[in-house]
């Protein structure tokens, strides 16, 4: 029996990279799985290729805009419908920046703190009733590593995830006596779709500054989720767990 035996999950930024690594982690443990993805049709790939996996995944694609409440609550509200529940909620929608303040446009910072933290506060405040009402639940958060350290530009990203951080451990004290966990996993770099398309040289120099002397997996980021999501971690909550091979920044 895995993990999540009976579970029903959200996954948001679920199509791709880390977060089609948790669908998948999730599907694995026995969870039904609900993916948001940005575009329907990229939501409906990634239900398709899963299927195509195994038939009997069950899981189901859908494509809110993340950054209107209204349309977070009509989604999670489909979720209960189809499924039942909703245990967890997996907040991992994002989008990064490399800006220099000098060239950054203030739409863009704005656009970032949208994605990045409005929808991570919307979709939390959507499911927190349906949890409530069953007695407990699991709310994750991706984070990052440079929630810790910061980075030399893209002001908008670390400062998104730094919010994200303080989310996290707001939300875990106001919502424990509900029985809701709330935590966050601060990927380090990870071996997604960006970094694969690095030249090796890039890629070598980048592990070079790691202790454990490689790039992380997204299933390795995954695997956190699922300890996470899990009854295995009843007793943790407001906690920022780093999954970064000691990254030295």
């Amino acid at each position: 029996m895995g993990m999540l035996e009976g579970k029903v999950a959200i996954v948001t930024g679920g199509t791709r990279g880390i977060g089609l690594a948790i669908v998948k982690a999730f599907l694995e443990e026995g969870a039904s799985v609900a993916l948001f993805g940005s575009r329907k049709e990229t939501a409906d790939k990634a239900v398709a290729e899963l299927k195509a996996e195994n038939a009997d995944a069950k899981v189901v694609g859908l494509a809110p805009d993340l950054t209107s409440y209204e349309e977070v609550e009509k989604a999670v509200a489909q979720v209960k419908e189809t499924f039942g529940k909703v245990d967890i909620l997996a907040n991992n929608a994002g989008i990064s920046a490399r800006e220099s303040i000098y060239d950054y446009d203030p739409k863009a910072f704005e656009n970032i703190i949208n994605l990045n933290v409005n929808a991570v506060f919307y979709c939390s405040k959507a499911v927190a009733p349906i949890m409530k009402a069953q007695g407990g639940g699991s709310i994750i958060n991706t984070s990052s590593m440079v929630s810790i350290y910061g980075q030399a530009s893209g002001s908008g990203y670390p400062t998104s995830k730094f919010a994200v951080n303080g989310l996290t451990k707001s939300l875990a004290r106001e919502l424990g006596k509900d029985n809701i966990r709330v935590n966050a996993v601060l990927p380090g770099v990870t071996r997604t779709d960006m970094v694969a398309a690095l030249p090796k040289e890039i890629v070598d120099r980048i592990s070079a500054t790691i202790p454990l002397g490689r790039v992380g997996e997204p299933e390795e980021v995954a695997n956190a989720f699922v300890f996470l999501a899990s009854d295995k971690a009843s007793y943790i909550t407001g906690a920022t767990l780093t999954v970064d091979g000691a990254t030295q920044v």
